[in-house]
């Protein structure tokens, strides 16, 4: 079994992937991009893909949302998982002066509040990933830089850590989707189920938002999040993402919309499971 992940080996979605398949049980594939794990499922590479799709601090990843509803077909989520962020600013040597500081886009935005307070004239670089980010600061030793990445990026690629947990809030957690066609058997523990819609709302259709809303309270099902995204065609036109707790209405509810002229595309019924605290410090 292979399993598609966002690279290199010590990233944080490494850590979930192994999470979700420990030793010995799977082949874990690194790619780039989002977009090429995604893409790797899509033509056959992998059985599963684990992309990052929100964090508590920055809220979605739009390369996985939007991939999912405008470019894929027929993939569906299989599995939710929760992991605690911890974000580690390492370096070649304790006493290295930091000229510049490399990671990804949302591990920068949750760290921003220390880079500014003790890195104010370093430059801030953005990579694909927290473990690229590692690798290439171990890559080049006679270069003044910082990575911010997850403590095993450090035992992993050779780094010291010269400040830990520096983002900004300590509640700080990522859901991680697993793509799939069949429902793995996961060891971790498991926090609720869940649904997520992609909906597009007819233009005809006064308060069609609020007429959509209104059949999920009709079938009773509590949405956990809601979020508008732009369908990237004209300015004004969005698509919504919706998470709900699981119900036995599901189908219903799906009928009941398109009925109303919304155009559903169902991205998955899942179970939610946790990570423990330390179990990405573990992953190495």
């Amino acid at each position: 079994m292979k399993i598609g992940f966002l690279g290199p080996k010590a990233s944080f979605t490494y850590a979930a992937a192994k999470a979700a398949f420990p030793e010995n049980t799977a082949e874990l594939i690194a790619f780039d991009t989002i977009t090429e794990v995604i893409r790797s499922y899509e033509n056959g590479s992998v059985d599963f893909a684990i992309v990052p799709v929100e964090n508590s601090i920055e809220g979605s990843v739009h390369q996985s949302v939007d991939y999912l509803y405008l470019q894929a077909d027929n993939i569906r989520t299989q599995a939710e998982i929760i992991q605690p962020i911890k974000q580690q600013l390492m370096a070649t040597s304790q006493n290295r002066k930091i000229e510049k500081i490399l990671s990804h886009p949302q591990a920068i935005a949750q760290s921003l509040k220390y880079l500014q307070q003790h890195f104010p004239e370093a430059k801030i670089e953005s990579t694909d990933s927290t473990a690229y980010a590692a690798r290439y600061v171990a890559a080049h030793p006679d270069k003044n830089l910082a990575a911010i990445a997850p403590l095993a990026s450090a035992t992993e690629y050779g780094l010291t850590v010269i400040a830990h947990d520096i983002q900004e809030i300590d509640e700080n957690f990522t859901r991680f989707w697993l793509l799939g066609q069949t429902v793995p058997a996961i060891n971790l523990p498991i926090e609720t189920q869940k649904m997520t819609l992609a909906l597009t709302l007819p233009d005809n259709l006064p308060g069609a938002l609020y007429k959509t809303l209104q059949v999920f309270a009709d079938f009773g099902i509590n949405l956990t999040k809601i979020e508008s995204r732009p369908l990237k065609t004209f300015l004004g036109e969005y698509f919504f993402i919706l998470d709900a707790q699981y119900s036995d209405n599901y189908p219903y509810l799906i009928h009941a919309l398109e009925k109303m002229g919304v155009s559903v595309k169902k991205l998955g019924r899942y179970k939610v499971y946790k990570m423990s605290s330390d179990k990405e410090n573990k992953m190495k």
